[in-house]
């Protein structure tokens, strides 16, 4: 089956902050203290995702199966260190329940957040990701983005290192 793609609204915070909260934990959980871990994911209330997804400068799409939430992208305004040249925007989040990796839905959803991108006027794509996770910097590299430098990524107290990653629009 293939999943359908749609923009979500404030009412599906609690689908998003529970697939937010699987996707890390399933990706990323074994690396952290479960202190740290805890701590990170308390910061990521449904009260804080219904903010942003109804503030304008956020752009979501949300991902479904059979009503089921199984992957989501964020983009949203300047964030991270980094210094853009024009008009830029950021992809803050793009995760994907573990049964629809390798499916061909993290590309649908990237083709949307470029696309998104460039509708608001963005000449500049720039996210982070974590420095030993090869699979998703392959993905996008495959899109052109490009390696700009070093970012301390907190998680409870347990500093990581990602990649900042840039694409020209």
């Amino acid at each position: 089956m293939t999943a359908t793609l749609r923009t979500p609204t404030v009412a599906d915070a609690e689908a998003i902050a529970a697939l937010f909260a699987e996707s890390f934990t399933a990706t990323f959980g074994h690396l952290y203290d479960p202190a740290d871990l805890a701590a990170f994911l308390d910061g990521m209330t449904v009260p804080a995702w219904r903010r942003e997804l109804a503030d304008p400068a956020f752009a979501f799409l949300l991902a479904e199966e059979e009503g089921r939430a199984v992957g989501f992208a964020k983009l949203g305004p300047h964030g991270l260190p980094v210094t853009p040249t024009g008009p830029m925007i950021e992809l803050r989040q793009l995760y994907l329940t573990a049964d629809q990796q390798g499916s061909g839905l993290a590309a649908r959803m990237m083709d949307w957040v470029i696309a998104t991108a460039r509708d608001r006027g963005a000449r500049e794509l720039f996210l982070s990701v974590y420095v030993d996770n090869h699979r998703a910097r392959r993905f996008y590299e495959r899109y052109g983005f490009a390696d700009v430098g070093r970012y301390t990524f907190m998680v409870g107290n347990h500093a990581d290192e990602d990649h900042l990653m840039r694409l020209v629009l």
